[in-house]
């Protein structure tokens, strides 16, 4: 998308020109969006699947990269060693994501609840340094709300994986309504122009 710029409070009218004229582009990221964020709502189970291959996918492929510039640093005579060792170590995670796509899932959301309770524990410690008037209860109830959300996800991590991607799903929906909105907005500014 086209950068917006403002100067003295105006929107540079050369940038939402070239909006509107891609209004169509904006709306296809909206309609793409708007997919996703339905298959993530309806078909939790096979997006988290999917989103786990693509990673493997990405990590193998960033593996494959990386080999490639160990070798080349090893012919310039330079540090090659963390380089092959992070490369392999990609390759190695990309091809469990790919053979074990629910397990790599699985981590996630036991790293994800790791990171509430412990950002829940940290909150509560900051929380009770805290005098009553500065709103140290709210602070309080937001540790309380990460821990909670933490246990919640490591006493089932497979429902909590499929909340997680009704989250994304909900998240997606939303942000390609509001995106066709927005070009159909620039659509009408456009056909406004031309006529």
């Amino acid at each position: 998308m086209a950068n917006v710029e403002r100067t003295s409070g105006r929107v540079d009218t050369g940038s939402m020109a070239v909006l509107a004229r891609n209004w169509w582009a904006v709306a296809l990221r909206g309609v793409i969006a708007i997919i996703f964020g339905l298959v993530a709502l309806f078909v939790p189970v096979a997006t988290i699947i999917t989103v786990a291959l693509f990673f493997g996918a990405y990590l193998i492929v960033d593996g494959a990269f990386g080999i490639v510039s160990a070798i080349r640093a090893a012919q310039a005579h330079e540090r090659w060693g963390l380089l092959l060792a992070e490369a392999i170590l990609n390759i190695l995670m990309g091809a469990i994501a790919f053979v074990f796509p629910i397990s790599a899932v699985l981590a996630f959301v036991i790293i994800t609840a790791a990171w509430a309770l412990l950002t829940g524990a940290l909150v509560l410690a900051a929380a009770f340094k805290l005098d009553p008037e500065h709103g140290k209860w709210w602070m309080v109830l937001a540790g309380v709300v990460s821990i909670l959300f933490g246990i919640a996800l490591a006493i089932s991590p497979l429902t909590g994986a499929v909340v997680l991607t009704w989250w994304l799903g909900a998240y997606a929906l939303v942000f390609g309504i509001m995106l066709l909105v927005f070009a159909f907005r620039l659509r009408a500014r456009q056909a406004q122009r031309t006529a």
